[in-house]
């Protein structure tokens, strides 16, 4: 089986693609010839997945998922959130992304979080929607070099870690993208 997952992240298609069974193949956009940027402007995180699936089923014809993942934060009504990748801005550089919410949590003590992924699959004519959650804290300051967007300054909860600390298969196993990944599979 071949699914198209809907990224150019490498990061991204790394990640999932150590959580598939061997007998599924999966293509990030770059191997189908899509190379646009596809417009995620839905208002939730489930519309821009939904968006993403939808545009590579009409317009290249493969089954495909997508997800889109936000972080949010409690002390600050739920921001980033969908906004997450282009919190600092347009350039969605996680650098500046983490720097922009390490200010504006500066003096607040609450630092609770969540990371929500949602994975949309597109097949035939049908859209079917999978979430996964990791709760956590938001740190002071950025502690490991691995993962990628906020990982550096997101501890889940019932660990010392970031994920940026954890090997991969522990963040697979306990992490957003992997619960949401874990319930897709299943459904498959």
């Amino acid at each position: 089986m071949t699914l198209v997952f809907a990224t150019n992240n490498p990061n991204k298609l790394k990640e999932v693609q150590s959580l598939v069974p061997d007998h599924i193949k999966i293509k990030g956009l770059k191997d189908i010839g899509c190379t646009e940027d596809i417009v995620e402007d839905a208002p939730t995180i489930e519309g821009n997945a939904i968006l993403k699936a939808r545009y590579v089923k009409e317009n290249f014809g493969y089954d495909c998922f997508a997800d889109d993942t936000g972080l949010e934060v409690l002390a600050l009504d739920g921001a980033p959130g969908v906004y997450s990748a282009r919190y600092a801005g347009p350039q969605k550089n996680a650098q500046d992304n983490m720097n922009k919410l390490l200010i504006a949590l500066a003096t607040r003590s609450e630092r609770t979080a969540q990371f929500k992924t949602v994975i949309a699959f597109a097949k035939a004519n049908t859209i079917t929607t999978f979430e996964g959650i990791c709760k956590g804290k938001i740190t002071k300051e950025r502690m490991g070099d691995g993962g990628f967007g906020y990982d550096p300054i997101f501890q889940p909860e019932g660990y010392e870690a970031t994920f940026a600390q954890m090997a991969l298969p522990l963040k697979n196993k306990i992490g957003h993208r992997g619960k949401a990944m874990k319930v897709f599979l299943d459904a498959l």
